[in-house]
């Protein structure tokens, strides 16, 4: 392999370690707080924007394992 085809998977390599775990942080506080407005029977639009929320950070984390899997 020559630099430039190194150079050019480099990116994608080392993408973001901390991009990660705070998805996933931020999926587990949306899952639960999901769980809890479902529950209680809190107002819908919060649970509405939590379910929302939960599904956006799953959307986020298949996405960012796409972008940064090594091929």
């Amino acid at each position: 392999m020559t630099d430039f085809q190194n150079a050019s998977e480099a990116p994608a390599s080392r993408g973001g370690g901390a991009v990660r775990p705070l998805l996933w942080v931020l999926l587990a506080i949306s899952a639960a707080g999901n769980m809890v407005t479902s529950g209680s029977g809190a107002h819908t639009v919060a649970g509405i924007a939590f379910g929302v929320a939960t599904l956006g950070f799953a959307i986020a984390l298949v996405v960012h394992h796409y972008r940064t899997r090594r091929r």
